[in-house]
């Protein structure tokens, strides 16, 4: 009899650890804007159990899947993605909330496109460079159509604007290039042709150029351009050790900026204490080595950098989400994996996931 493909189990109980935390961190700080908002204090709560629940269903299904077969499907996942990033552009299509255009919705159900868009690249790519070899290293023929795919979908999540996500895009895409031997040099030549756009984009849009100004110096101005920084720097020295306990945090209260979605590990700082973020740290820390463990030990290069660009999706945004609230890097709007209220990221990464386990089941694990 043929024994059954062992799944790295390691990397389930990190990802079911961080979603337990997501759930709980979720109902602290969401319960009172809840109650005024929606007269519930459980209605956030509830709607991430059942974002919890149906990405864990896919997380099983993408892990039973042979990631083999998303070769088949790189480029319909390609363009369905370019698909719904037009559709946003489509007045009555796109639903704007705060001044961007970044969801659909369907009746009471929406989805965030470049979520999926960051899934879709990842795997376009794993499949692009195995398919070109060692043409990767040519500019006609390698290089310039990634540049070209990459910077048509990037500029669709800029129009949106979403800056913050076009950027993460852009790294990620360069990140995985380097792995797939694209010549340094092509590399350093984007690089360098980039950097006066990503100038401009901020130094001629208020909120970005405020947003640098408030990172460089936080308290010369903490009411207006460094108010998200600096409460959320209060919420982490309110904390201390151990925390003012569950439910205890006041910079939820209000004074915290989206406390359940971009600056929920500042709640985790403030109620759990060092001791919580250290031991939320330390799990994305695990997937990360877990992550890359699979991709060395798959079979093909087609797995290696499936699973390396999956791990870099979801590690990257944790060093970021936590990097802007700590006060290490400029306010972006980029999320925690797992742990912030949200369905969409949290069914992405849950598929990542899946191909993840579905890679280790084939792979030559120590």
């Amino acid at each position: 009899m043929r024994q059954r493909p062992s799944h790295d189990l390691s990397l389930v109980i990190i990802t079911i650890s961080l979603m337990g935390i997501g759930i709980v961190i979720v109902y602290s700080a969401s319960a009172i804007l809840a109650a005024e908002r929606f007269g519930d204090a459980y209605y956030f709560l509830k709607k991430q159990a059942l974002f919890c629940a149906f990405a864990l269903a896919m997380m099983v299904v993408m892990m039973n899947i042979p990631y083999a077969v998303l070769r088949r499907l790189a480029y319909p996942m390609l363009a369905g993605s370019l698909l719904f990033l037009i559709l946003l552009l489509i007045p009555g299509i796109g639903y704007r909330v705060a001044g961007s255009t970044r969801w659909i919705r369907f009746g009471n159900l929406s989805f965030q496109p470049s979520e999926f868009t960051k899934l879709a690249l990842i795997i376009f790519l794993a499949y692009f460079v195995e398919k070109k070899g060692d043409r990767m290293r040519t500019f006609s023929q390698g290089f310039l159509p990634v540049l070209i795919i990459s910077g048509t979908m990037i500029s669709l999540v800029m129009l949106q604007p979403d800056f913050g996500v076009a950027l993460f895009l852009a790294t990620m895409v360069f990140m995985l290039l380097f792995i797939g031997g694209a010549r340094i040099t092509y590399l350093g030549l984007a690089i360098m042709a980039a950097i006066p756009i990503v100038y401009l984009l901020i130094m001629n849009v208020d909120y970005r150029y405020n947003r640098i100004i408030g990172f460089l110096n936080p308290w010369e101005d903490p009411g207006r351009t460094s108010f998200q920084m600096v409460q959320s720097l209060l919420a982490f020295g309110s904390g201390g050790l151990f925390g003012t306990g569950l439910g205890g945090g006041s910079q939820k209260l209000f004074f915290l900026p989206a406390p359940h979605t971009d600056f929920i590990f500042s709640v985790i700082g403030e109620e759990l204490g060092m001791v919580g973020a250290t031991i939320t740290l330390g799990l994305f820390a695990l997937f990360t080595i877990r992550g890359i463990r699979i991709a060395l030990a798959a079979e093909e290069p087609f797995g290696t950098l499936l699973g390396t660009g999956i791990t870099t999706m979801i590690s990257m945004q944790a060093i970021i989400n936590m990097g802007v609230v700590l006060g290490l890097l400029p306010t972006k709007g980029l999320t925690l994996p797992f742990i912030s209220y949200g369905g969409t990221s949290l069914l992405v990464n849950a598929m990542g996931v899946g191909i993840l386990l579905n890679i280790s089941s084939k792979a030559r694990m120590a």
